[in-house]
């Protein structure tokens, strides 16, 4: 069964030549092969401010480019989030761009509607890939996955979407070759299966 797919590359850097680049190449390729409609979000690439009040989040009226990335995720099934571990957290951009774009309105109704409680992306899966310098059983160990946890729980789950994978790559900075083309080969084959 074929998916509508929507990928979200949370990279900050928008000359796009990082591995984490390649990896959403390598999902977006087997997805697209495989009969899967693709949409890609480099949230590097989009003009948008940062939000600086909670009237602004609320009630303020959201950017185009932001208008057009809530129209991707709306028409989307699927999500697969790709960004590099910065400070053991998503990079500032990202945060910035989830701010804007999982606001009242979209993602849950407004606090002054007098409808129950929706979380109004349910039906959506997910999957999240995080890149980092340190091992990944380090930072799933000692660190919980914070930050990852924090977007699952708070972000994407609150919201309704599920349910998430994730992927964790780490020590990119010092993985051979091999073992880059097997992470490059599992992102294909996951792509392929829309999960």
């Amino acid at each position: 069964m074929t998916k509508h797919i929507a990928i979200i590359q949370g990279h900050p850097d928008p000359l796009g030549n990082h591995y984490g680049h390649a990896l959403a190449d390598a999902y977006s390729k087997g997805a697209t092969e495989a009969g899967h409609a693709v949409c890609v979000i480099d949230v590097a690439r989009l003009d948008f401010s940062l939000l600086r009040s909670k009237e602004e989040f609320d009630n303020g009226v959201p950017p185009d480019a932001i208008r057009q990335a809530q129209e991707t995720i709306r028409w989307a099934e699927h999500l697969v989030i790709f960004y590099p571990l910065w400070l053991g957290s998503m990079p500032a951009l990202l945060k910035a761009f989830l701010e804007q774009t999982f606001r009242p309105g979209f993602a849950t109704p407004k606090l002054n509607e007098k409808s129950p409680w929706k979380r109004l992306l349910a039906g959506k899966s997910a999957r999240v890939i995080v890149t980092m310098g340190m091992p990944a059983f380090f930072y799933r160990w000692y660190f919980r996955a914070h930050s990852l946890k924090s977007l699952e729980r708070n972000i994407l789950g609150f919201c309704g979407i599920g349910p998430i994978k994730e992927s964790l790559i780490g020590m990119v900075e010092a993985k051979d070759s091999n073992k880059r083309e097997k992470w490059l080969r599992k992102m294909h084959m996951l792509g392929s299966k829309g999960a």
